[in-house]
């Protein structure tokens, strides 16, 4: 199809829109209105509306007052297409396996739009466990799924799923206790924290990571003591964990590679 043919089927508005989030995804630390009209050269006045809907749908969010930066809304759609569809059927035998050999439940979770969501859970095969349903939202600042996702990212990756997750920073008070806790889960490889929802339950997670070293999805078994004298105790639940992980982020690269 010539130029001149392809012209016919332009949608001028969703031209605009596109020419925003390329530009956005080319540069670091966001562009204001101006410097967004002037590298398109375009006036600043037909951007306003455009960069408005943007915002209010998610795909850019306003930094520091006036400069616009792209969000991870769409690295959070892609996350949810056929990838990820793979990654949670490939792991369902061995989080069963993992839930066998462990006797507690366990579930995957990947980042979606300011939250980890989990895209796959196996019950404990006996009579107590924990589990969450697929589905479900979980905060990115007190569980441990949310807290692998965040450490095994890069700085500027983190702080921009941390503005997915808040309107403003003003909401939450991330201390440098904080991040320095994401820091020391990287160089530890896992997480295991006390559940701040549930009453004796230990968070212990995982991350399903890419070739890159980028976490894609967080493993987590929410560990109950048992008196059961055949169940693991909670370091030979770790270990099984990570084994298990590190078999998931061996599928994941050799599915990346494939793809």
């Amino acid at each position: 199809m010539d130029n001149e043919e392809s012209d016919k089927y332009r949608a001028p508005a969703l031209d605009k829109g596109l020419d925003i989030l390329e530009l956005l995804a080319s540069v670091d630390g966001g562009l204001t209105q101006a410097e967004i009209s002037k590298r398109l050269n375009r006036s600043p006045n037909e951007f306003y509306r455009m960069l408005d809907r943007l915002v209010r749908r998610g795909y850019v969010t306003r930094i520091d007052g006036d400069l616009y930066s792209l969000t991870l809304k769409l690295f959070g759609l892609a996350q949810l297409h056929a990838p990820v569809r793979r990654l949670a059927s490939f792991a369902t035998p061995l989080m069963r396996e993992l839930a066998q050999r462990s006797k507690q439940a366990n579930q995957l979770a990947v980042f979606d739009r300011g939250s980890a969501v989990v895209i796959a859970q196996q019950e404990a095969p006996d009579y107590w466990g924990i589990s969450i349903r697929v589905g479900s939202h979980i905060s990115l600042f007190d569980t441990g799924s949310g807290h692998v996702l965040l450490a095994f990212r890069s700085p500027e990756e983190r702080e921009m799923m941390i503005s997915e997750h808040v309107r403003s920073r003003d909401e939450i008070n991330l201390t440098p206790e904080f991040y320095a806790r994401l820091d020391q889960i990287r160089e530890r490889g896992y997480e295991m924290m006390a559940s701040a929802q549930t009453a004796g339950v230990y968070n212990l997670s995982a991350p399903i990571l890419e070739p890159d070293g980028r976490s894609i999805a967080a493993l987590t078994c929410p560990y109950i003591s048992l008196v059961n004298p055949s169940a693991p105790d909670i370091t030979e639940t770790i270990s099984l964990l990570l084994k298990t992980a590190s078999q998931l982020s061996a599928l994941a690269g050799a599915d990346v590679a494939q793809g």
